[in-house]
């Protein structure tokens, strides 16, 4: 399912003293089955341009297209709950938004809620609580009785079990340790995968934008400063750094190395890159 964003604007609290514009002119297409990184500096805009992809927030100016439902300004949008289906958020935190008392019922409370039979919605839960990684014996517990992280994952499997084609992540491993943010990181890749998704991560850590995003929007001040690969976004480090962006630790020891006269290619994003170009450097100089 592809998104087109066609001169979309954004006002909070429109013709009041207090109406504020959060994005504007943006003009972006984000393609069926890719995946997409959103980054910028806090009020950039992120968090208000992905609640548009499901209806969350309507324009006040321009428009959005998701796959062939179309939303615009001045325009009244009825029966928005199929896209709410297509289209699954997982906010900051999600684990704050479990309120049933067993992980099945949890899971189960969505696909009930767009008219899916109770004998079904068990059949689906049994089903997302794998991908998530956890086991069925997981149904029958009460959520609150869990660890941070599984929280976490049976919040992921509600949004899972609405079989979204677009998956969109908001800052989605915040508060987890070092093996928590790259397990759930990991989780999220393979779903992309397996199950074709198009997934836009909103993240501050470029090292997640930079490992898995086939591209990237760069936010600045509720516009779009630029789009592209990985390669060509973080190319220019000066400039992100002046928008209040870090960049990949990897880059960063790249232009170490190339300060003390190892020569390194373009494009590299990823320790892995780097480890293969090192290794091949260090070939050339043994040769």
């Amino acid at each position: 399912m592809d998104i087109v964003t066609k001169g979309l604007e954004h006002r909070y609290q429109p013709r009041t003293p207090f109406e504020r514009l959060a994005l504007y002119d943006i003009n972006i297409e984000i393609s069926s089955g890719v995946f997409s990184a959103v980054i910028g500096h806090t009020g950039s805009g992120k968090s208000t341009l992905l609640q548009h992809f499901n209806g969350l927030l309507k324009p006040t100016g321009g428009s959005i297209r998701i796959g062939n439902k179309q939303i615009s300004a001045g325009v009244k949008n009825k029966d928005l709950k199929p896209l709410r289906k297509k289209v699954g958020i997982v906010f900051q935190f999600p684990e704050h938004q479990l309120f049933e008392e067993t992980v099945e019922k949890d899971i189960c409370f969505g696909p009930i809620n767009f008219g899916m039979s109770n004998e079904k919605a068990k059949l689906v839960a049994k089903d997302v609580i794998k991908k998530v990684g956890l086991t069925e014996e997981f149904l029958s517990k009460s959520p609150f009785e869990l660890s941070g992280g599984q929280m976490r994952r049976v919040a992921i499997a509600g949004v899972l079990a609405m079989k979204p084609e677009v998956l969109v992540l908001d800052e989605p491993t915040a508060g987890l340790d070092p093996r928590g943010r790259t397990d759930i990181m990991e989780m999220f890749y393979t779903l992309h995968k397996t199950q074709q998704l198009t997934t836009i991560l909103v993240t501050h850590s470029m090292e997640d934008a930079a490992k898995y995003a086939d591209d990237i929007i760069v936010m600045h001040k509720g516009s779009v400063y630029k789009k592209g690969t990985p390669n060509e976004i973080f190319q220019d480090t000066e400039t992100l750094i002046s928008l209040g962006l870090d960049v990949p630790e990897v880059l960063k020891f790249k232009h170490k190395l190339e300060n003390k006269g190892m020569l390194v290619p373009n494009g590299i994003t990823t320790i892995k890159d780097l480890v293969q170009a090192i290794m091949i450097e260090a070939g050339v100089k043994k040769s």
